[in-house]
């Protein structure tokens, strides 16, 4: 005895007429047999063509040396490389001109001793302690990026809380000769930047060294530099 079908709904209805439909129509177009009857893929003879002058471009492109103008191609060619100094057993790189005391400078190269800087220390204390009391001042050692590189100086927190302005502005420091060198001070880092590498270089102010500061108008330091000098200098010793 058959089986008799279920009824179906009319959603599975409308599904099973459109299965069959699709079905139809892909017999009718024969797309089962159709990568059959295509011919195995086989390379390409404009491929390799291109290939080869690819190749025969990128040969031809090789580097050649720069062209020179017709009033310096006698002269030799100058190697950037080579072109720096050797100080002290360093190599320095060629003189700027935004450094210009940058020989100066290169002609107190060295390390100061632990001695001599807790020395010049101790001589900036004495001195900031001789200092008339109605202007503030503070002692600062310096270190190598306050004098070599980097050239930034931060300044005391609290002396700047208490007696620097609040925004940016130009400090000028004046030394013993008073001279007036023009620095910028930033308020929100609290310390010398753009001036400060010129007033350092000018005064061959060497990593060890100390220095007293000493505020004499509103943004105005007087600067008192004391050397970091070993036992065997003669220079910067005390009087007896």
């Amino acid at each position: 005895m058959a089986v008799e079908k279920k009824a179906m709904s009319p959603y599975e209805a409308e599904r099973e007429r459109t299965v069959q439909e699709n079905k139809r129509k892909m017999e009718a177009l024969n797309l089962r047999h159709l990568s059959a009857a295509v011919a195995p893929k086989t390379p390409s003879p404009m491929k390799h063509k291109r290939r080869r002058l690819f190749q025969a471009a990128a040969a031809a492109a090789a580097p050649s040396p720069p062209r020179r103008s017709r009033r310096l191609a006698d002269l030799p060619e100058i190697k950037y490389a080579d072109a720096c100094a050797e100080v002290d057993g360093e190599r320095v790189g060629r003189w700027s001109p935004r450094k210009r005391s940058g020989s100066i400078y290169l002609a107190r190269t060295g390390t100061a001793s632990m001695k001599a800087r807790m020395e010049a220390g101790r001589k900036a204390e004495e001195l900031e302690a001789q200092l008339d009391p109605e202007f503030p001042s503070f002692v600062k050692r310096m270190l190598h990026s306050h004098v070599v590189r980097g050239f930034w100086l931060g300044l005391p927190s609290h002396f700047c809380d208490m007696y620097l302005p609040k925004q940016d502005c130009t400090i000028n420091l004046v030394d013993d000769k008073d001279e007036e060198f023009g620095t910028n001070y930033l308020a929100y880092k609290k310390g010398l930047s753009g001036g400060w590498a010129g007033f350092a270089l000018d005064h061959v102010i060497q990593d060890g060294d100390a220095t007293v500061f000493q505020l004499i108008k509103p943004t105005t330091f007087k600067v008192h530099i004391i050397r970091a000098t070993d036992d065997g200098d003669d220079d910067n010793k005390e009087e007896e």
